[in-house]
């Protein structure tokens, strides 16, 4: 048996992810992103109350730096004993980096900067050093009890940390003067028509931030089903989760699909949907299951041609907004059952300055 919890994480937007299933000779309990401070609570309560109070952690999965990700794991780790902490570091990659950022900086000055501006990554370090938690780097082919991390390579991480918004500023930029049109060419938000065959979201997006693109895509193999969990990854590394997906002969459709970054049009594209999903299906033929974890007050998402795009491939969305969403096998625990995002005809094109998208 296992249950996947995707715990309701206050006004903002965040991800808390709480797992256990059952192995050979006993339970593991896997959790997946913290949110913010105040979520760290929740999760402790949530395992102490549901899964046992004599239960620890096997594994916590920081998906990537993040605060709305990376701070409440700090909470978890000062109350729960934590087995494995699996996190990457960027400056851990500073002498392969070093070249980017400006001159005046050395190797050791590198290093320090990056971890002044991690100072929860480096707090987790601390933490995990004093309670003898292993710290693991996260990338592709590393296997986490029943999860494989399809996504990111090491080669892609360390090339998107030069652009992490919170690392120095990038010397050599790429394409600097294309990202200052595309914010100048934002129009005010437009609607757009869609029907169950027209399909408006784009495939060549406005790329979502580095840090995004760096998220730990993790597939699941629990009691028989697929679970595929996705942070806030863009299509980038979507698409090299598929690729080694396909490689391990993994890439098959999951039953269960984390929407990416709470539902923004700029982390997924119909085409890696369809890679990873299947195409278009008929209205009413469901496929498997997506949740979202959506703060509750940020009624926008999950955008309108996000819901639409999953619900056409046969993934109904389900969204947190203050109740926890449960996929299982085996015993429900009695949560409430919840009703999916419906279809919408009438959708958000481009979204109004300032305005994520």
């Amino acid at each position: 048996m296992f249950e996947i919890d995707f715990l309701p994480v206050g006004n903002s937007n965040g991800d808390a992810i709480c797992v256990q299933y059952s192995v050979p000779g006993g339970v593991l309990v896997h959790v997946v992103d913290g949110a913010y401070k105040d979520v760290g609570d929740k999760i402790v309560a949530h395992i102490q109350t549901h899964y046992g109070s004599s239960y620890f952690i096997n594994h916590m999965v920081l998906s990537h730096a993040d605060d709305d990700h990376a701070t409440g794991l700090v909470e978890v780790m000062k109350k729960m004993k934590v087995q494995n902490l699996w996190m990457n570091r960027p400056w851990l990659y500073a002498a392969e980096t070093l070249q980017h950022f400006h001159g005046r900086y050395t190797l050791q000055g590198l290093i320090n900067k990056m971890r002044e501006l991690h100072p929860y990554l480096v707090e987790l370090e601390d933490l995990a050093a004093k309670q003898g938690t292993i710290v693991h780097e996260v990338f592709q082919g590393a296997t986490i009890g029943n999860f494989t991390v399809l996504a990111p390579s090491r080669a892609r991480y360390v090339r998107l940390v030069p652009d992490l918004e919170k690392t120095p500023q990038r010397m050599t930029t790429a394409d600097s003067a294309g990202n200052f049109l595309l914010e100048a060419l934002r129009k005010a938000r437009n609607k757009l028509l869609e029907t169950w065959d027209i399909e408006t979201l784009s495939n060549s997006p406005d790329p979502t931030s580095a840090s995004n693109e760096t998220s730990v895509v993790q597939l699941g193999e629990l009691d028989g089903q697929r679970i595929l969990l996705t942070a806030d990854v863009g299509p980038e590394g979507l698409n090299e989760a598929a690729d080694y997906a396909a490689l391990l002969g993994k890439l098959k459709i999951p039953n269960m699909v984390q929407v990416p970054h709470h539902g923004s049009r700029r982390n997924v594209t119909p085409n890696v949907l369809d890679r990873w999903l299947g195409g278009k299906v008929a209205s009413g033929v469901t496929c498997g299951s997506a949740i979202c974890s959506v703060g509750d007050g940020q009624p926008e998402y999950p955008r309108g041609q996000i819901s639409n795009a999953f619900l056409r491939r046969g993934y109904p969305v389900y969204v947190t907004r203050g109740s926890t969403i449960m996929h299982h096998s085996g015993s429900s625990r009695g949560w409430p059952s919840s009703t999916p995002v419906p279809f919408q005809a009438e959708v958000d094109d481009k979204a109004a300055p300032g305005v994520a998208a």
